[in-house]
């Protein structure tokens, strides 16, 4: 690996060190009516966001608040000093691919067949906190 790649990579590695993630496979809600809960807590704190998904009545709400508490306590085993109102957590990411489609028959008139899709979708949460990304102020010009 050459020199300039592995700095990148080490850069990488250092930025992941703050995230906080937590993944749900092949959660049987197709993805556009997840996409919908998970937009409403894109963003937002994490108290915010759990009393959003506790009191949301779509069906991905309980699985997806979840998921946060999951996040939250990926966090909470990486920080064990820390208190959880200090570090200001937040939904960074909030992700909803298309899992698995399970292609099923269902029986029509005069003979046919109806295709079903049963989709299935991956849940992605990204805890960061407001605390460790404090803006950095930009440098000053050197060539003056």
């Amino acid at each position: 690996m050459g020199h300039r790649r592995k700095v990148s990579a080490d850069a990488r590695k250092e930025a992941r060190k703050t995230l906080y993630v937590a993944k749900l496979m092949n959660n049987p809600t197709s993805p556009r009516k997840t996409r919908l809960v998970a937009d409403m807590v894109r963003g937002v704190d994490v108290d915010k966001a759990l009393g959003i998904l506790k009191y949301c009545p779509r069906e991905s709400a309980p699985k997806i608040y979840k998921l946060v508490l999951s996040a939250v306590s990926n966090w909470q085993a990486k920080n064990e000093g820390k208190r959880l109102e200090d570090s200001q957590l937040y939904v960074k990411q909030i992700m909803v691919d298309e899992g698995r489609t399970m292609r099923r028959m269902m029986t029509a008139p005069q003979g046919r067949g109806y295709r079903i899709r049963k989709r299935s979708n991956h849940i992605t949460v990204i805890l960061g906190s407001r605390v460790d990304e404090a803006p950095v102020a930009p440098k000053a010009e050197e060539n003056k």
